[in-house]
C-alpha cells in the first residue's frame, strides 16, 4: 500500500476518505485503533493508505484539493506495484 497521507486531524482524513471514494480509489485508514493504546491523545498519526498501482491518481486528486502539504515523500519504493 501507498502511504498517502499521515495526520491526527480527524477532519483531513474525512475529507480525504471522500475525495477517494468520489474518484473511486479504494483507501485505508490504518492505526485507528491505536488511541486506546496512547491513551486518546493523538500521539500517533493515523495514516491514509492507497493502492500503490492507483498512488499518482490519488496524490493529483489531493494535489488538486489543494493539500498537497500533506502528503508523504514520493520513494522509489512507491512506483515497484
Amino acid at each position: 500500500m501507498h502511504d498517502l497521507i499521515r495526520t491526527n486531524d480527524p477532519v483531513l482524513i474525512s475529507f480525504v476518505e471522500s475525495l477517494m471514494r468520489d474518484a473511486g480509489i479504494g483507501c485505508m485508514v490504518a492505526d485507528n485503533g491505536m488511541s486506546i493504546l496512547e491513551g486518546s491523545v493523538g500521539v500517533i498519526p493515523r495514516r491514509i493508505l492507497v493502492d500503490p498501482a492507483m498512488a499518482a491518481q490519488a496524490r493529483r486528486i489531493v494535489i488538486d484539493a489543494g493539500l498537497e502539504e500533506e502528503l508523504r515523500p514520493w520513494t522509489d519504493r512507491d512506483t515497484s506495484a
